[in-house]
């Protein structure tokens, strides 16, 4: 007997927030291990910087390997129980108090031990707390894909989720600085309020999440549990072009991102001498970010999301580019520099927001040349590439440092070291877009009459399910 497929109405406001809501929720935890979690553990804790180094590569081992996990469990699990509630959404009600947990432990419980037992609830709390956001995470990104039916509706969600994630970023910010101002960085208050303040607030907003979202286009599958595989990404991997260039994307993208942001500020003490024109550079070239999220989602109803994503990354890079080629020519004042470096990374950086809806498209392409729809082993591989992107980024910008022979205690730099910085912190980045660009331009091999035959795919397996049968 086939199943029920449904397919709800037009995409609403409240769809849109609710979907904004995801990332805003997961991103008031996560958004503290990268700002303030290394403080935490050296200034607070005492933890040794090497013991410090081991831990941070199993913690990254354990990210790399527990998106893919998650993604093909829930595949399997779904194939396997099809749950009334949806595939998605019961992954993240269970995710969301746990998520707030642990965090809440991660942040409290190691204040109040020593020697090997702080080490050990340390170590435990942050594997157990990624392997919460991971639960949560994969299946709020795979979530897109049904909710949106076009292009146009995956552009409008991807907006949505670049929002909730700007604000999820930016509130632990915000908070984690004044705390630690007003009690110090050596006292346990500050890092306590800001852990617990931001996983309650992440709680209920990952609850507005669950709540506000639907799974509006939700084909029940035939596919057999057994016949899901931990290994079948390697048959995506092949046959699926589509998500090969998203991967490529996102090594490179995350590359740029993370170097940039882990090298710019050594630039500006560097060689500008002044590290607040880099706030400075950030705040004028803010608008262009804002504005370009609000206006592509209307863009894409005409150019569509694929074009509008090479089109900004291809503007980006030549705004990179054309930035370095004025630092071999001249000096370049430290505004132009920040503003001009901005609104070329922030323009590469449209893709980064809008990539979701091509992660739902290669989910529905998959599901046209091989049979299955595995969104989570698609969208948790994914999430890989980024990981290997921003361990990239990270190192190699900590590694440049010293090919560029850079001096922290130097009161002026080298001409070779600070024409040094110039490389590292405009050209690669550029080459890193160029990169992104290179990949949705000669991998990506979604077409229109592709696109055509994958709609039409998908309507006659609605009909099939909508159809009347017998007993």
């Amino acid at each position: 007997m086939a199943k029920n497929t449904k397919t709800p109405g037009s995409l609403t406001k409240k769809h849109w927030f609710g979907y904004m809501f995801g990332d805003f929720g997961g991103c008031m935890t996560f958004a503290l291990m990268t700002s303030t979690f290394s403080l935490y553990c050296t200034k607070l804790l005492g933890i040794n910087s090497t013991i410090m180094g081991i831990l941070t590569v199993i913690w990254t081992i354990w990210d790399a390997v527990n998106d893919p996990m998650m993604g093909a469990l829930m595949d399997k699990a779904f194939a396997k129980n099809q749950n009334k509630r949806g595939k998605f959404r019961p992954w993240i009600l269970r995710a969301t108090p746990l998520l707030a947990i642990t965090a809440i432990a991660l942040w409290t419980v190691p204040t109040f031990l020593e020697g090997i037992p702080l080490l050990v609830a340390l170590f435990s709390f942050k594997i157990l707390y990624e392997a919460s956001y991971t639960m949560f995470n994969i299946p709020m990104g795979s979530l897109l894909s049904a909710m949106s039916k076009n292009d146009a509706e995956r552009a409008s969600l991807s907006s949505a989720r670049g929002v909730g994630s700007m604000f999820g970023n930016m509130i632990p910010g915000m908070i984690g600085p004044v705390l630690l101002g007003m009690f110090g960085s050596d006292k346990s208050t500050p890092y306590m309020i800001t852990g617990v303040a931001c996983a309650l607030v992440g709680f209920v907003v990952c609850l507005l999440h669950y709540a506000l979202t639907e799974e509006r286009v939700v084909v029940n599958e035939q596919t057999n549990a057994d016949e899901i595989k931990f290994t079948d990404i390697l048959d995506v991997v092949k046959k699926n072009r589509a998500f090969v260039a998203l991967c490529i994307h996102g090594v490179c993208i995350c590359t740029m991102q993370y170097l940039s942001e882990n090298i710019s500020l050594f630039m500006f003490d560097a060689v500008y001498h002044d590290p607040t024109y880099k706030t400075i550079g950030q705040v004028l070239s803010a608008p262009f970010m804002v504005g370009s999220m609000a206006i592509v989602p209307f863009l894409c109803k005409k150019l569509g999301l694929e074009k509008i994503i090479r089109y900004t990354l291809l503007a980006g890079g030549a705004i990179c580019v054309g930035l370095f080629g004025l630092h071999v020519v001249m000096d370049v004042h430290p505004l132009v520099h920040g503003v001009v470096l901005g609104i070329g990374t922030g323009m590469a950086m449209v893709s980064i927001q809008m990539q979701w809806g091509l992660v739902g498209e290669a989910i529905d392409y998959n599901d046209y040349v091989t049979g299955k729809r595995t969104e989570g082993s698609i969208y948790g591989t994914f999430n890989l590439s980024r990981r290997i992107g921003q361990a990239i980024g990270l190192g190699f910008s900590f590694f440049a440092l010293d090919w560029i022979k850079y001096d922290p205690d130097a009161l002026v730099q080298t001409d070779g070291t600070i024409f040094g910085f110039k490389v590292i912190c405009v050209l690669i980045p550029a080459l890193c877009i160029v990169g992104s660009w290179a990949a949705f331009k000669f991998v990506w091999n979604i077409t229109p009459e592709i696109r055509a035959k994958m709609a039409e795919r998908k309507a006659t397996a609605v009909a099939a399910t909508e159809a009347p049968t017998e007993e």
